[in-house]
């Protein structure tokens, strides 16, 4: 009876020890898949942000071509975007891993946004450069990777809640701290966001006289 009991209570052991591991490999696999899919959400965010950068040397040499463009917003432009390119040589692992990286990422992304805005605003005082086919071309495939960057970074941040929260959660957090499985960050919107801005086109600004600077364009 004795030794009856003994296998018993080895039998128990030894089905609780699957159990554990089975349930640790399924955990395991499980946020691996999810870490997986918030890297290829994180490459497709980057393809659409290099899109635009790609489209911005066509639009600073179209705009170049109008007379008397205020060449102040061009060089904030040109230097945001060489900017950008500064962060995201990092390894895409280098980023995500490292929330300040992260932080920098978008802070310089949102930078070349506002420039390009701004760059858009001053437009609206030159007719003829909107009425030249090509700029109107190069504006709807900016406005077209705007969107595709906004539906990007909310997946973004889906697939990204959907790993952190499997992280957290009792008892594969315990798996996960062991097993080096870092949070992931998300996109933040910038202050502001959720109001349009209100911009006056009434008055066009008058051509510099020649030999003197444009003026800058208010931030």
């Amino acid at each position: 009876m004795k030794r009856l009991g003994c296998l018993i209570a080895a039998g128990l052991a030894a089905l609780l020890a699957v159990s554990v591991l089975l349930w640790g490999i399924g955990s395991y696999n499980g946020l691996v898949g999810s870490r997986e899919a918030v890297s290829s959400q994180w490459s497709q965010v980057e393809n659409v942000y290099q899109r635009r950068a790609d489209l911005i040397p066509n639009l600073v040499a179209s705009v170049k071509g109008a007379a008397d463009f205020e060449r102040t917003t061009l060089t904030e432009v040109v230097e945001a975007r060489s900017r950008v390119g500064q962060v995201t040589t990092q390894a895409p692992g280098e980023i995500l891993d490292d929330p300040q990286k992260f932080q920098q990422f978008q802070q310089a992304q949102d930078q070349l946004s506002g420039a390009l805005s701004r760059l858009l605003v001053v437009v609206e005082r030159y007719p003829e450069l909107k009425a030249v086919q090509g700029f109107q071309d190069l504006m709807v495939a900016l406005e077209g990777s705007e969107n595709r960057i906004a539906t990007e970074r909310r997946r973004f941040n889906e697939v990204a809640q959907e790993y952190n929260t499997r992280r957290q959660r009792f008892p594969t957090a315990l798996l996960a701290s062991m097993m080096g499985f870092q949070p992931r960050p998300y996109f933040q919107s910038q202050p502001g966001a959720d109001t349009a801005p209100k911009v006056d086109f009434g008055t066009p600004a008058a051509p510099a006289p020649a030999g003197t600077a444009a003026p800058a364009t208010p931030r």
